[in-house]
């Protein structure tokens, strides 16, 4: 097994080549770190993009959302689809304005999506969601009834033609701008997680879980 993915036509860079790269092992770190991806997708000659929760398992990539939705009634069908998850990790403060940049992760991944069949299989996954979010979770809430698993659509997407963009590094400026009298550095960003602010009807007595305590994004 490879462990890197194979660079193709689509995931080639065309820019900036040292900030690409198909470790399996990056890409993997960059798409479990984040909460949030975005689906690209064409329906009818009309390009949409809608964010949405993801997980991984292995070298499948799921989302989930409404049987209802066009969206998804489109994209189990068949139609390409692009995913791709990102993270801002800081502005970087140059010496003139286009010298400005920002450092981040992301990761770009090509393919169809298949949809998960059965109530079993849907049901697996649809945990994994809840481990996803929260690890533990799934054993403090309700189980699932018939109609709500009947009604959520779960897609999953061989991760294939992937390639991840990483900048991660201080100022790059022209030389004869290091001489000027400009404040230039990086300024970091970061995602911070809050306490937990309880339901308002949530039932007396209750206490925040210990796995909410210990919750840390990635």
């Amino acid at each position: 097994m490879t462990d890197s993915y194979t660079k193709t036509p689509k995931t080639k860079l065309r820019r900036a080549h040292n900030r690409g790269t198909y470790d399996k092992d990056v890409v993997h770190a960059i798409i479990d770190a984040g909460l949030l991806c975005h689906v690209g997708y064409v329906i009818d000659g009309q390009p949409f993009v809608t964010p949405t929760i993801h997980w991984r398992e292995g070298e499948r990539l799921y989302w989930h959302g409404s049987a209802a939705s066009q969206a998804l009634k489109a994209q189990k069908a068949g139609i390409p689809v692009c995913v791709t998850i990102s993270h801002l990790d800081g502005l970087v403060l140059a010496r003139s304005g286009l010298h400005h940049s920002v450092n981040y992760r992301s990761v770009m991944a090509f393919g169809t999506a298949e949809v998960v069949e059965g109530r079993e299989a849907k049901e697996h996954h649809l945990d994994g969601l809840m481990e996803r979010i929260v690890p533990g979770r799934k054993d403090q809430v309700r189980p699932n009834t018939m109609q709500e698993v009947k009604g959520t659509t779960v897609l999953g997407m061989t991760l294939d033609e992937v390639v991840a963009k990483v900048r991660d590094g201080g100022v790059v400026d022209d030389e004869p701008d290091y001489d000027l009298d400009v404040w230039a550095g990086v300024l970091p960003i970061t995602q911070e997680v809050g306490k937990p602010i309880p339901d308002p009807r949530l039932k007396k007595g209750i206490r925040v879980p210990a796995n909410l305590k210990k919750f840390k994004i990635g």
